[in-house]
């Protein structure tokens, strides 16, 4: 059956504030940067030319109205897009660290991300979509949880397939503990994975990356493709009882690291789309790494994620020049 959108994603769209400098005077500035991870991995498919969708929600404030511009912009369908009148808009400020890592501090208590409820659901654009994707800033929260559940219930019985990426943020949790419940079932709901190599081992306890993937697989046998990002060391991928491994890119000029795994997980998804995931070979998962990795090291090179992601000639160009 043909389905009208690609890639559905549900989750929170808001604004990273990114630390710019200093004034004149000492003060420090920030640029307001377009972001939130599921709009981040829908912006980069639309960039490698798929029909995306998006389903969160914004305050009725500056930050929404912009969001939503920025949004539509990318060509990402905005009719799951509700604006929240009474929350205002989520903030993220980013503190960059040494080699490009960051810093969160959220303005998130509540956030309008959060007020997404179930009965809002726009279910059309979930059961309408090829693929289905969130995280778990989602399930923090009681109400946007119960919607997030509802949302995979729905994908699942309209065949999509699933993604999820943890995308663990402390901070936003009442405990870890809490964290880990919400996470692990999320990968009990999921075909397709992308996981970091900090939240392999929060989630089994394994410092080494084969013994994590086998538990994780041993344990949610329904995941088809896993995906361990271990930032500039590269990246890896399970499938099948098969281990494929592709080094990062290193060439130099990384700003901060905001929006690379949502970039890695945006070009996985899009080679899925292509390809399948019935019959993929070591030598289909070398080269879905290897665009996947050089894609997440150009958005490295500039501020935010929206409006950083990369081209796909700009990937394709860099391609020959590593591994």
């Amino acid at each position: 059956m043909s389905k009208d959108f690609d890639v559905t994603a549900l989750g929170e769209l808001l604004m990273d504030m990114t630390e710019n400098g200093l004034s004149s005077q000492g003060n420090l500035l920030f640029e307001a940067n377009p972001g939130g991870a599921p709009c981040n991995v829908l912006a980069m498919l639309q960039k490698l030319g798929k029909r995306t969708a998006f389903i969160g929600k914004v305050g009725d404030d500056m930050f929404g109205r912009s969001l939503r511009a920025t949004v539509e912009s990318a060509g990402i369908d905005t009719r799951g897009l509700l604006t929240d009148r009474e929350t205002r808009t989520t903030l993220a400020f980013v503190k960059t660290l040494p080699g490009g890592d960051r810093d969160f501090s959220f303005y998130r208590n509540p956030g309008a991300d959060m007020a997404l409820r179930a009965d809002e659901l726009p279910v059309r654009l979930i059961e309408d979509a090829r693929v289905f994707h969130f995280g778990t800033l989602s399930m923090t929260h009681e109400g946007v949880r119960e919607a997030t559940k509802k949302a995979v219930s729905a994908a699942r019985a309209a065949g999509a397939l699933i993604s999820f990426d943890p995308n663990l943020r402390p901070p936003l949790w009442a405990s870890l503990q809490e964290a880990r419940a919400q996470i692990d079932w999320g990968l009990s709901q999921a075909d397709v994975v992308k996981i970091a190599d900090d939240e392999l081992s929060f989630m089994t306890g394994a410092a080494d990356f084969d013994t994590g993937a086998a538990m994780l697989t041993e344990k949610h046998p329904h995941i088809r493709l896993l995906n361990v990002t271990a930032g500039p060391n590269g990246s890896h991928a399970y499938y099948q009882g098969r281990h494929v491994y592709v080094p990062g890119v290193h060439l130099g000029g990384t700003i901060e690291t905001t929006g690379a795994g949502d970039t890695f997980c945006a070009c996985v998804l899009n080679y899925v789309l292509d390809h399948g995931l019935a019959r993929l070979s070591d030598a289909d998962l070398t080269a879905m790494l290897r665009f996947a990795n050089a894609a997440a090291y150009l958005v490295t090179t500039k501020k935010g994620a929206i409006r950083s992601m990369p081209e796909r000639t700009e990937v394709e160009a860099i391609l020959p020049t590593f591994g």
